[in-house]
């Protein structure tokens, strides 16, 4: 019996590999203290933003609360305010560094709506350009990051004021 692969699109090998973290990253990103190692662009009284380790696309970021709290309806008010603000920062910061042409904005509330952490809620903030999701994906399972990590901490961090 010849040994195939099942092609699974959504399977990256970044994603899935067995290197998984314990703990809650977005409590102990802010507690290590270094943001630039942490890929934190800055921090609010009651949120930061962090970058995401695994983009979409460059500048994918994510705003979060300090506090660890699994869902949208425990967060008290102030802090969903501060988390609108942040990403309303990040969309501007965005859009003076890279001009994209769009966002995709949102929040992933339990395991079934797609959420790699459950118990701490969490905002996306991803800048979209036409055509940034190419045939890479779907034929070479690969997606093509045009910036670094570090270099999109260059370009957004600080940028917040």
């Amino acid at each position: 019996m010849a040994n195939h692969r099942i092609w699974a699109p959504w399977r990256l090998r970044y994603v899935s590999t067995t290197n998984k973290q314990t703990g809650c990253v977005f409590c102990d990103k802010p507690a290590e203290g270094e943001d630039r190692a942490a890929l934190i662009v800055h921090r609010g009284k009651r949120c930061y933003v962090i970058l995401n380790l695994y983009p979409y696309t460059s500048g994918h970021l994510m705003v979060a609360p300090y506090e660890h709290v699994g869902s949208l309806q425990e967060i008290e008010p102030e802090v969903t305010a501060e988390m609108m603000d942040l990403a309303q920062r990040a969309i501007r910061r965005m859009e003076g560094t890279y001009g994209p042409e769009g966002f995709n904005l949102g929040i992933n509330q339990g395991r079934v709506a797609g959420a790699g952490v459950e118990g701490h809620i969490h905002l996306h903030v991803v800048p979209r350009w036409a055509g940034d999701n190419s045939f890479m994906p779907v034929l070479a399972d690969t997606r093509v990051m045009p910036q670094s990590l570090e270099e999109t901490y260059e370009a957004l961090e600080g940028g917040f004021g």
